[in-house]
């Protein structure tokens, strides 16, 4: 079974979570990796059962490979989208965060768009539905991680939410009052399909650069979390177990 891991992107510790996302495809012997920084790998995604992506204000940068994704989708393929994959990050000369749609075809692809989060705080996850492989068998947890608020642009089928009243006074939409935030959804493309989980930010000492030399206080928040990566597992087992 061949998986195809891109990780790369902006402002968390990359390095990390890719060493972390390895050595658990390692725990099946039968997964082939191939590893990549962007999305222009066409030819590993094409022969991928799975694609794991580990992003952050990273996008495909040329129609060819927004559509070799939904064309890997259509056909079958499986993609374990995770954290800031559908994050897309413009600094304001007010130091506010954007975050425009600059890429509908693929935040449109993912199903949802990263809108913003409020700081860093424990908040509770619950079961939307417990008859999924994802999510049987398991309880309501509470975790510290970015609750990651996010605008729809296609159906989706939320497996985990939590809830969210309040600002979020770095982003340019701060307001929000949303009762059910997805935090780990499916979404049906074709053959394939996505399954995105919101949780996992982490972030080192230097990775803020060039917007701080130094960040004191390392981050590892859903990492930390024995559920976490049980969920991890189980969307590994989930996309290769249906992936053509």
């Amino acid at each position: 079974m061949k998986v195809h891991l891109i990780a790369a992107g902006k402002f968390h510790d990359i390095d990390y979570a890719r060493l972390e996302l390895l050595k658990l495809l390692a725990e099946t012997p039968r997964i082939r990796t191939s590893v990549a920084s962007d999305y222009a790998d066409l030819a590993s995604l094409e022969a991928a059962n799975l694609l794991i992506t580990y992003t952050c204000d990273l996008v495909p940068t040329r129609d060819e490979e927004v559509a070799a994704l939904e064309g890997f989708l259509t056909r079958g393929g499986r993609w374990l989208a995770l954290h800031g994959t559908n994050a897309i990050l413009r600094f304001g000369a007010d130091g506010v965060v954007d975050t425009p749609d600059e890429v509908p075809a693929f935040t449109g692809l993912l199903g949802t768009r990263f809108a913003g989060h409020p700081p860093i705080a424990p908040f509770k996850v619950s079961v939307t539905r417990d008859d999924h492989e994802m999510t049987s068998g398991l309880r309501d947890f509470r975790v510290e991680d970015e609750l990651y608020l996010t605008h729809r642009t296609a159906d989706i089928e939320v497996l985990m939410h939590t809830s969210f009243t309040g600002r979020c006074d770095e982003f340019r939409d701060a307001e929000w009052d949303e009762a059910q935030v997805p935090v780990l959804y499916e979404r049906a493309v074709g053959e394939g399909a996505i399954l995105y989980l919101t949780l996992g930010h982490c972030r080192g000492h230097y990775d803020l650069l060039p917007v701080s030399p130094f960040w004191p206080h390392p981050q590892r928040c859903a990492w930390n979390y024995p559920v976490f990566h049980e969920l991890l597992r189980r969307g590994i087992r989930w996309g290769l177990a249906h992936a053509h």
